[in-house]
């Protein structure tokens, strides 16, 4: 984790605040530049015969209109334009050749994000050809150059906001990549160099370029050509460069309309460090109850809501008591009295929230010691400056020693002790899957741990596992381990459903888009035959090698209770058609049958036949509705 205090813990908490700058900081300006070449209009894979071939372009026009309806939905401040390079029509303020701003007309601010842009822009590959056209925009023989006006028209696009509030972003989608490769001698050179340095002076404005290339079917994208250095990427870089971005193009397809929670401030807390030390955390719920709403008292002639009050009167002259309530405690037969406020200092245990007591190896930490959901904590800086600093230095030093902090949590009605233990910063190609800070975990009571282990270490006819069997598990945990697993990567599908529904209603659309629930299992995924292999070897190895003869056995001995109970009970239908049980009931006659005619109907009913002859009678007059 770099240590930068001044970015790396800030505050996403979403309280309405009036303050533009406060609103502005977490805005984000994109211009994506998408290259409209020929190569772009060419199969973007090998496809069968009976398939339809997909381009690159459609696979961008697909991305980016995900990446817009995601937008609308999480992050509405932000502004997108979408330009198109390599075209034959031009569309810019700037004049220049071969670029065509699609969304952004006559004016310098760009668009947000809205149903119109999406449906249009979903549909832009029908009229693209007709309407913008394509061609190659670098040629022999031909001084334009596509990719610089293109760069150039971006960087005037963004020129609107501050860095520092505004987050603005250069996305390049393109198949080719080597742009200049058709040309040779000085010019090649010099469009390079000029397109490079172009690029370096947006990144000294405070722009960031990002590539996200596409292969082709006959040959992988080869960054080391011209894009490495036109993004900055050294060394190593380059060779993980191309796959990290696969993840990222797959990531704007798939994933984009993943939804990230918001992070909501539960409270502000003092965190004394020691008694001359003490830092200012805020506390966020990663995870609360759903609790119904409070009684609200309402007046029954005006319908508004009771205000509740309280007085005290005095027992002996009944005279309402206007001083502060006291209490009194015998001590030596003598009344010691007690103010509200005397009492509140004497059940005070802490002065502060959170006191630092020590610190233990995380191996101390058992995962029976967490109860209940834990608090997540970020330091700020509003009233006490400077503690995000030291709350810095105290998360990378836990992080580096393997500890974690033990403290006392000082709340009036529990106090109880609470594990404090570093997060490390996740980042992937997509972005920050979980960010750095300390999850506040509630140590359980003396009594609210039990040791049930200590009954199989003293019994002899406790199970154990064989050495087979442990083995057996451990080769199937390792065919279904989720790889770089997270919580922050499955999104949920009750709130995908209501966005969906929204889309569908914003968009005018007659169908609502399919939403996949990523928290069912992956049969697919468990159907592979290592995973089936690797399951059936630990079922014979617990249960036994005949283990799918006895289900067998257990379901057929099932299976023929289930066709006897049947069998009762069309015996009974036909017994009891005989009778005409509402001209019984309707002249008394109940009473008069024997109890095992009775039963007939309440067994050919699938009704309870216990209970006397009274009690069968009453069933029988209820079910008719007598």
């Amino acid at each position: 984790m770099d240590l930068d205090p001044e970015g790396i813990f800030r505050d996403d908490s979403d309280e309405d605040d009036d303050n533009l700058h406060e609103r502005e900081a977490n805005k984000e300006m994109v211009v994506y530049l998408i290259d409209a070449s020929p190569k772009m209009f060419t199969p973007a894979n090998a496809a069968k015969a009976d398939e339809k071939q997909e381009t690159h372009f459609h696979t961008i026009v697909n991305c980016i209109t995900q990446s817009l309806k995601t937008q609308i939905i999480g992050r509405s401040r932000d502004e997108v334009a979408i330009c198109f390079f390599n075209t034959k029509e031009k569309k810019n303020l700037q004049e220049l050749a071969g670029v065509y701003v699609y969304n952004v007309t006559e004016r310098e601010q760009l668009d947000r994000p809205d149903a119109r842009l999406i449906k249009e822009f979903s549909c832009v590959e029908d009229s693209f050809m007709n309407n913008i056209g394509s061609r190659y925009g670098i040629t022999s023989g031909s001084r334009e150059n596509t990719l610089y006006n293109a760069l150039w028209v971006a960087q005037a696009l963004l020129r609107k906001g501050s860095v520092k509030t505004v987050s603005k972003r250069i996305l390049i989608f393109t198949n080719e990549d080597d742009p200049f490769g058709g040309i040779t001698g000085a010019a090649k050179a010099d469009m390079i160099r000029t397109t490079i340095q172009r690029a370096k002076d947006a990144k000294d404005l405070g722009l960031s370029i990002e590539l996200l290339p596409l292969s082709r079917p006959d040959e992988d994208f080869n960054m080391s050509l011209f894009y490495a250095e036109l993004i900055g990427l050294e060394g190593d870089e380059v060779l993980q460069y191309v796959p990290s971005a696969g993840e990222k193009l797959e990531d704007m397809t798939d994933q984009l309309r993943k939804r990230m929670m918001k992070k909501r401030k539960v409270k502000t807390l003092s965190f004394a460090i020691t008694n001359d030390v003490c830092i200012e955390v805020n506390t966020y719920a990663l995870i609360r109850p759903t609790a119904p709403g409070t009684i609200t008292w309402l007046d029954s002639i005006s319908n508004l809501p009771l205000k509740t009050e309280r007085s005290f009167i005095c027992n002996d002259t009944g005279a309402l008591l206007q001083a502060p309530q006291e209490r009194f405690q015998l001590y030596n037969d003598k009344a010691v009295k007690f103010s509200v406020r005397e009492l509140s200092d004497v059940k005070r245990v802490s002065s502060h929230h959170l006191r630092l007591l020590g610190f233990k190896p995380l191996d101390c930490l058992k995962d029976y010691h967490n109860l209940s959901p834990s608090t997540f904590i970020y330091p700020s800086d509003e009233q006490i400056f400077g503690s995000t600093r030291v709350f810095v230095a105290l998360h990378s030093s836990m992080l580096r020693l393997g500890r974690f902090a033990l403290a006392f949590y000082g709340t009036p009605t529990r106090p109880r002790l609470v594990a404090l233990v570093a997060q490390e910063e996740v980042i992937s190609s997509s972005g920050q899957d979980e960010p750095p800070g300390m999850h506040m975990i509630y140590l359980p009571y003396s009594d609210d741990v039990r040791y049930p282990e200590e009954v199989h270490l003293t019994s002899g006819d406790a199970p154990r596992a064989t050495d087979e069997q442990i083995k057996k598990a451990s080769n199937l945990l390792r065919r279904i381990d989720l790889k770089h697993f997270s919580v922050c990567r499955f999104a949920n599908p009750g709130l995908q459903k209501h966005y969906g529904i929204l889309e569908a209603l914003a968009l005018g659309e007659d169908e609502m888009p399919d939403i996949k629930d990523e928290t069912l299992p992956d049969e697919e995924g468990m159907a592979r035959p290592g995973v089936v292999k690797a399951i059936e070897e630990f079922k014979a190895a617990v249960f036994g090698e005949n283990y799918d003869q006895e289900e067998a056995e257990a379901a057929a001995a099932k299976g023929g209770a289930s066709k006897k109970r049947k069998a009762i009970a069309d015996a009974a239908s036909q017994k009891s058609a005989a009778y005409d049980w509402a001209d019984l009931a309707d002249n008394g006659k109940l009473k008069d049958m024997t109890v095992m005619d009775l039963k007939t109907y309440l067994t050919a009913h699938g009704l309870p036949v216990s209970g006397k002859k009274d009690a069968i009678i009453s069933r029988i007059l209820t079910h008719l509705g007598k």
